[in-house]
């Protein structure tokens, strides 16, 4: 910590945090009744956060603090507090557009860096939901009409260059987050990083083999270095299925805390990443009494829903709200002109599938290699049976990345998905 917020923050506790709470009216009148007969619990399970929940007689709050180091690390990996400045700021900004998508925010607490939210009930997480084998038929298509909100909205088709710029410049301080995934996600799985994990001795040889292959590395590069230059939208930065809380009937993105401008297609990889994450991971988790085949095949008819969407949306938006600088509208205004842009759009939104390809294949690596795994497969207690079902996600990460004109439609990942999962290992595991 440096500054003045090094002199005044302190971590929250079940016992300081109604006191806090208590001082802001709108909370107090929320949850009702005294302060001391509030229930708090503390209910983080990340690296990088204390997480809340506050229940009064007549409502409810969640509270989320930055903490100075990453939990798994204690604090030999200092981490600065100022995420939550970032994730509020995020909030903020995108609010306008998808406000029904996210939780509504209450108060934040610059001093101790701490974001008063609602606490979303009875929503759970999605990856969790996932893992037990429960469809959410609203999730997929509720999560690509948010992306493609959020990114054309603040990308520079949806806004002038002043407040693209003045975007960038309240973004622009998130380094250190932007920093953990330059090398967590596109440099320590390739290398060898202390950091690393994997189901071992199972995955020794084929983690070696992607730490020889100079053509993958090239891949995993490339699109780093998009990841670090391309300043295309405003970015949730993690969108995985551990970022979106789900009911049957009602999805909302959480955890904006790596939000930076980057490429569209970050966020679009890393949710077609976990959804294949859980598609591979289902042989670990059934069981003859209950079979996850047909859970399968809908988890891969997802990814379909949600690029689908995700592209006719984008389109939309493009077509009817264009009031940024990029392809000013008044130069379209003719037949032919307007003929033209429609095959821009086409290439344009072609090239973010291929984004979207590169920066899936990257997350599935990271998620076994890397330093930070999913439950997907890490709640599969049977080491080999595990390893299986990472050998094959791997197998496909790698062929994105190393053949990407074979995956030009999801047809073609959902052809690739199926075929490494009845040919996975080969001899790998």
């Amino acid at each position: 910590m440096s500054g003045e917020a090094s002199r005044v923050w302190r971590s929250l506790d079940a016992s300081s945090l109604p006191q806090l709470l208590a001082g802001l009216r709108e909370i107090r009148e929320r949850l009702g009744g005294r302060p001391e007969s509030w229930q708090v619990r503390e209910v983080g399970d990340g690296n990088l956060n204390l997480v809340f929940l506050v229940d009064g007689p007549t409502g409810s709050v969640c509270v989320k603090q930055s903490l100075p180091y990453v939990r798994a690390a204690g604090e030999g990996w200092p981490m600065p507090l100022t995420r939550a400045f970032f994730e509020y700021s995020y909030f903020q900004a995108v609010a306008p557009w998808v406000a029904p998508f996210i939780p509504a925010i209450l108060h934040y607490e610059p001093e101790l860096y701490c974001i008063v939210m609602e606490q979303l009930s009875p929503h759970i997480i999605l990856r969790r939901g996932l893992v037990a084998g429960q469809r959410y038929p609203r999730a997929a298509r509720d999560v690509a009409e948010y992306v493609a909100l959020t990114s054309f909205f603040t990308s520079d088709l949806g806004q002038s260059l002043e407040r693209k710029m003045a975007l960038s410049a309240t973004f622009s301080g998130n380094s250190a987050l932007c920093r953990i995934t330059s090398d967590l996600v596109f440099a320590d799985p390739y290398r060898d990083a202390p950091r690393n994990r994997w189901t071992t001795p199972q995955l020794d040889a084929i983690a070696a083999e992607l730490r020889r292959d100079g053509a993958l590395k090239v891949a995993a590069a490339r699109l780093g270095h998009k990841f670090l230059s391309c300043a295309e939208s405003l970015i949730h930065g993690d969108l995985h299925t551990g970022s979106v809380m789900v009911t049957e009937s009602d999805t909302r993105v959480i955890d904006p805390e790596f939000a930076f401008l980057g490429p569209s297609g970050f966020d679009l990889g890393a949710f077609v990443a976990n959804l294949l994450i859980s598609y591979f991971s289902q042989d670990g988790h059934a069981s003859p009494a209950a079979p996850r085949a047909e859970f399968q095949a809908w988890l891969l008819a997802e990814i379909e829903v949600f690029w689908s969407h995700f592209r006719a949306r984008y389109g939309e938006l493009w077509r009817s709200e264009a009031r940024g600088d990029a392809y000013p509208t008044n130069m379209f205004e003719d037949p032919a002109s307007g003929k033209a842009l429609e095959i821009e759009r086409a290439r344009v939104l072609d090239e973010l599938f291929g984004d979207m390809v590169g920066f899936a294949a990257i997350k599935i690596i990271r998620r076994i290699l890397g330093f930070a795994h999913n439950i997907d497969f890490e709640w599969i207690t049977d080491p080999h049976r595990r390893a299986h079902c990472e050998t094959a996600a791997l197998l496909l990460a790698r062929a994105m990345l190393l053949s990407p004109a074979g995956f030009a439609s999801v047809a073609d990942i959902v052809t690739a998905a199926r075929h490494f999962r009845e040919h996975r290992g080969n001899g790998h595991s």
